[in-house]
C-alpha cells in the first residue's frame, strides 16, 4: 500500500508531498507521485518518492498509476471545462486497481455550492459516489494565495477591486489545505478508517471582507490601499482589460457574487481539527507575500 498524490508537481500537490514526508510515520518509500513530467519531479524522486507517470487527459496512461490498496489523493485538474472527463479517467483507473481510498479536493459547500466554478467539482463527487470506492471529500474553501499572489497590481494601483460587496471569505493557505489532505491519508488502518466515506467542509478560522483585506495590505505595506466595489459588468471589463481570458474572468466575477451571498464565509472548524492547529490568518499570508516581493 502506498499513499498516492496525483498532480504532485502542482502548487498544492508539492505541499501535500512535503506534509507527508514531514510525518515520521510515513517513510518516503510509502509515497508515490503521479506526474506528467518525470524531469519536473526529479526532486521528489531524489527524496525517495516513487514516480508514476500519467496524464489526466490520456486515460491509457493511468492504467499503471494505482495499485490495489493504495490511498489516493485526486487533486482536481486546473483546466476548467475539461475536468469532468479528466477526473472520470482517474476514477475509472482507481476503481480498476482496487484502491482503498480515493480522496478528492473539491469545493466548499459540495452539492450546495451555487457558483459556476463548483459545477465540475459537484459532478466529480457524483462520479466518485457512483464508483463505489471508499472516498473522502476535501471540500476546500478559497486559498488565501488567490489574493496574495496578485499583490503587485494592488500596490501599483492602490486598490483592491471586486464585486463581492461586504461578503466575507474564510480563506486558508495552500499549506493548511495540504496538511489536511495529508492527515486524511495517513495513520493505521483502524484510525484511518474514520476518514472514509465522509466529507469535510474546509475553511479558515476567520472570515474577512475585501475591505478588511485592503486595510490589512495598507497597514503592512504602509501604502494607501482601499477596496473599490464595482458592478459585475465593470469588474469583468477590468479583468479582461488586464489580459484575463474572458471565460476565466467571468468565473472570477461569478465567485465574487457568490462571496457576496456568503458562500465562502462558511466556518465549520473541520480544517483546524484535521491539522490540529489554527489555520493561517490572512494577515500572516499578506505579510509573507510582501516580504517575498521586497527580497
Amino acid at each position: 500500500m502506498r499513499i498516492v498524490v496525483t498532480g504532485a508537481t502542482g502548487q498544492l500537490g508539492r505541499l501535500v508531498v512535503d506534509a507527508l514526508l514531514a510525518d515520521p510515520a510515513v517513510p518516503a518509500g510509502a509515497v508515490a507521485a503521479v506526474v506528467r513530467n518525470k524531469e519536473k519531479a526529479a526532486d521528489l524522486a531524489d527524496r525517495g518518492v516513487e514516480l508514476r507517470i500519467a496524464d489526466y487527459s490520456r486515460p491509457e496512461t493511468l492504467a499503471g498509476a494505482f495499485e490495489a490498496g493504495d490511498r489516493v489523493l485526486l487533486i482536481s485538474g486546473s483546466e476548467v471545462g475539461q475536468r469532468v472527463p479528466q477526473h472520470a479517467a482517474v476514477i475509472d483507473a482507481a476503481k480498476a486497481a482496487g484502491v482503498a481510498q480515493l480522496a478528492y479536493t473539491g469545493v466548499l459547500g459540495g452539492p450546495g455550492a451555487d457558483f459556476d466554478l463548483a459545477a465540475e467539482h459537484k459532478a466529480t463527487e457524483e462520479l466518485i459516489l457512483a464508483s463505489g470506492l471508499p472516498y473522502t471529500f476535501l471540500r476546500n474553501g478559497w486559498y488565501s494565495e488567490n489574493y496574495t499572489d496578485n499583490l503587485a497590481p494592488v500596490l501599483a494601483h492602490g486598490a483592491v477591486v471586486g464585486n463581492a460587496g461586504e461578503g466575507r471569505i474564510a480563506s486558508a493557505t495552500r499549506a493548511d489545505y495540504a496538511a489536511a489532505a495529508a492527515a486524511v491519508l495517513t495513520g493505521p488502518d483502524e484510525e484511518h478508517g474514520r476518514h472514509l466515506n465522509r466529507a469535510y467542509e474546509l475553511s479558515g478560522d476567520e472570515a474577512w471582507s475585501l475591505a478588511e483585506y485592503a486595510a490589512e495590505i495598507a497597514a503592512r505595506s504602509g501604502r494607501p490601499i482601499a477596496y473599490t466595489d464595482v458592478p459585475a459588468e465593470t469588474h469583468l471589463e477590468i479583468l479582461t482589460g488586464a489580459g484575463v481570458p474572458e471565460p476565466f474572468a467571468a468565473i472570477l466575477v461569478d465567485v465574487d457574487e457568490a462571496i457576496g451571498r456568503g458562500a465562502l464565509a462558511v466556518r465549520t472548524g473541520d480544517l483546524a481539527r484535521l491539522i490540529s492547529r489554527p489555520t493561517t490568518p490572512i494577515g500572516t499570508t499578506v505579510a509573507e507575500a510582501l516580504k517575498v516581493m521586497t527580497v
